[in-house]
């Protein structure tokens, strides 16, 4: 194919790389946040391969196309995301061909065959099916196409090269912790008190949701062993509490059964949701239920999308999770850089993310935990949002 005459240069690149050491010297790293050193790739293939670098890039191309595949714009941070990689990339003067799928697999699949169709360089791929797209990743890379995944792991693949995300149990962690802080479990459990609380959790076909899962019950498992935390519904594990493709609607319907049929005498106290969108639906159901500011649950979320820091200024959302994409999509668009000149990009995770068939390299992101005492200085005073737009 059209760039596989270069695979034997980047092949040489890649083993000198893999002689001095993954992911580059201290100095590439240092502002990095490091890996979890405790983190094991899991069991299921845990032998895989480390991911190949791209073989069918030419280095050191100027400009070049790249295909941007967004899973959906019913999501704001989706809409941000895809935008800023868009102009950054744009910026440096690639052509970008940046497609929404609307949570739909097939539109998503014919999107990406349309960019390789098109003779696209490199593609950025944020699934909405992290496991459904396998025959169309196998077209790019028999095509010379790398593949970086964006934020949602694509599975079971070897043609993804590397991958851009947050730290995923990171954000469940500190789910966990805001919820372990902000009702002092610990107090709770010396003092014989409990709290009720339910799980909202995410997409099942995304690898992300897993993980997050994780670092949540990390934290909260051994207060639900002790009667601390109290599921009156019994749904703690992941398969019994994940949401398809982030449903806000059906994480409305969970919260209204419920309420109706666990807490028509006894209030929720924590709703412990993976997902703004999530909040959103729960702050519904409570409404709904008649709560009030006086019985209103700690309700917690992720992304940090512009309704979800209103309704936290406003008391009906108690925290979330603020990811950076504007960090994210910059680390992404020197990742693709750095594919289209042949060169290895920044990585600082070289163990955690098996996808079933390969490692995949990747840079991970911190995520931080926010709510009304926080929300200032961290997405206001950062430039993310400004005061106008929360009506500050």
């Amino acid at each position: 194919m059209k760039r596989k005459v270069l695979s034997t240069i980047l092949a040489v690149s890649m083993v000198a790389t893999m002689v001095v050491g993954c992911g580059g010297g201290g100095d590439t790293q240092a502002d990095a946040p490091a890996a979890d050193a405790g983190t094991e790739a899991p069991a299921e293939g845990g032998d895989a391969a480390q991911a190949e670098a791209p073989s069918g890039v030419a280095a050191d191309k100027e400009g070049g196309k790249v295909g941007v595949a967004m899973p959906t714009q019913s999501s704001e941070r989706w809409i941000k995301d895809g935008g800023n990689m868009k102009e950054k990339l744009e910026a440096m003067g690639y052509e970008v061909d940046l497609q929404y799928a609307e949570d739909d697999v097939q539109m998503q699949v014919s999107q990406i065959e349309n960019m390789i169709a098109a003779d696209a360089d490199c593609l950025v791929i944020a699934a909405v099916d992290s496991g459904a797209l396998t025959t169309v990743e196998a077209q790019a890379k028999e095509a010379g196409i790398p593949i970086i995944a964006y934020d949602r792991l694509l599975m079971d693949t070897d043609a993804v090269s590397y991958y851009a995300s947050f730290d995923n149990e990171g954000v469940g962690t500190a789910i966990g912790e805001y919820i372990k802080t902000a009702k002092d479990l610990d107090a709770a459990q010396a003092a014989g008190e409990s709290y009720t609380i339910e799980f909202f959790m995410g997409s099942p076909d995304d690898n992300n949701a897993v993980l997050l899962h994780k670092g949540v019950m990390d934290v909260l498992q051994p207060y639900l062993d002790d009667g601390t935390l109290v599921c009156k519904t019994g749904r703690t594990a992941f398969e019994d509490t994940c949401i398809l493709r982030w449903s806000q609607e059906t994480a409305q319907q969970w919260c209204e059964n419920y309420l109706t049929g666990y807490y028509a005498d006894e209030d929720l106290d924590i709703a412990c949701t993976a997902f703004d969108g999530f909040a959103y639906g729960v702050k519904a159901a409570l409404q709904g239920a008649g709560y009030t500011a006086e019985n209103w649950p700690l309700v917690t979320g992720q992304d940090a999308e512009l309704m979800a820091c209103k309704n936290i200024l406003d008391g009906t959302q108690t925290s979330s999770i603020f990811k950076d994409t504007g960090l994210l999509a910059d680390k992404c668009v020197t990742m693709v850089e750095a594919v289209l000149k042949g060169a290895e990009p920044e990585i600082n995770d070289t163990t955690t993310y098996n996808n079933n068939v390969v490692v995949v390299p990747s840079y991970l992101c911190t995520p931080v935990a926010v709510d009304k005492d926080n929300l200032q200085e961290v997405v206001v005073d950062s430039g993310y949002y400004t005061a106008a737009d929360l009506g500050l």
